[in-house]
């Protein structure tokens, strides 16, 4: 079954049942002042088909509010991108089926350079060639009115009706703003598991477009290229303390107690004494290069605790 539903990509997220009313009622109420407005432009079935491609952006700004398709940015100015281009398309290419088509895909293209990739902008490109009397006698005014009053204001919809939730403030950056997350010492990434981010999503109570398997993949990634860089050849000096800045067994300090020149980086080596953490009261020898790629940080010996030397001089950090 697990598999099965790996396949097909459906998500188990746990997500309550408060959170699930609350995104329907929001589209409820989008929809019905996008109606209204929608109704004082255009009439008849066209009215009806327009709406459709704001009813597409209720599903993300009230049902997904925190992902990036969601965004103001991406809501307006897919839109608008969208409804220019698919006007442009309607007016200048004769054969509507080539016209519907080039509209799709020059405003994906439009919102990918504009970085405002919106799936219903493609629908408002489209709406533009197939939309009926009403929508080409417009020309240009579509744009304007009535998919600029549209989208701003299903935009204002849903900034006022998320203010309220503070797990879902909209724009997202309101949320992140007031639900800072940091990162302990203790953590470590050997220690989030895939039941960890199940966990964490199930905390957030509200539908998020990334699957915890990304998110644990996207943690590694950035993990492993943290461990691969190299600390500054330059910076690394005789009589000084480094730490290579893993956490608890793996954590150790290293002391350089000599250094032998070689005629260069990779040939020159040093004597270093492992004086806390894993390895203590051992001695090695390395070359600088692999030093450098085992060092994290420079720390120094404050009392009982190691603390991070600071290249700024300003206050220093436990290591």
């Amino acid at each position: 079954m697990k598999t099965l539903a790996a396949i097909i990509g459906l998500e188990f997220n746990k997500i309550s049942h408060t959170e699930r009313l609350i995104s329907g009622l929001g589209g409820f109420l989008g929809i019905y002042f996008i109606i209204l407005v929608s109704n004082h432009f255009l009439s008849g079935s066209d009215a009806v088909f327009l709406v459709a491609s704001m009813g597409a952006s209720s599903v993300l700004v009230f049902g997904v509010p925190h992902s990036p398709l969601a965004q103001p940015w991406s809501l307006v100015g897919s839109h608008l991108v969208s409804a220019l281009v698919g006007i442009t398309c309607a007016r200048y290419i004769d054969n509507p089926y080539l016209a519907a088509a080039a509209a799709v895909g020059l405003a994906i293209s439009a919102m990918h350079y504009l970085r405002c990739i919106h799936p219903p902008g493609g629908a408002t490109a489209l709406t533009a060639v197939t939309g009926g009397t009403s929508v080409h006698e417009l020309g240009y005014q579509y744009v304007l009115t009535p998919v600029m009053i549209n989208t701003l204001t299903i935009l204002a919809v849903a900034i006022i009706f998320n203010a309220p939730f503070s797990w879902r403030r909209y724009p997202a950056f309101y949320r992140r703003k007031a639900q800072s997350v940091t990162r302990t010492s203790e953590t470590r990434s050997a220690d989030i598991t895939h039941e960890d981010f199940v966990f964490a999503l199930s905390q957030i109570d509200s539908l998020i477009d990334v699957s915890e398997d990304d998110l644990l993949t996207i943690y590694t990634l950035a993990t492993n290229n943290s461990e691969q860089r190299s600390f500054p050849h330059s910076a690394i000096k005789l009589g000084h303390y480094y730490s290579n800045g893993k956490y608890g067994d793996e954590w150790s300090v290293r002391y350089i107690v000599d250094w032998q020149d070689g005629a260069d980086e990779l040939s020159t080596s040093l004597i270093y004494k492992t004086v806390a953490g894993d390895g203590r009261r051992t001695s090695g020898v390395l070359s600088v290069d692999k030093f450098a790629r085992w060092a994290k940080h420079e720390v120094y010996r404050d009392e009982e605790n190691w603390r991070r030397v600071d290249t700024s001089e300003t206050d220093s950090k436990l290591v």
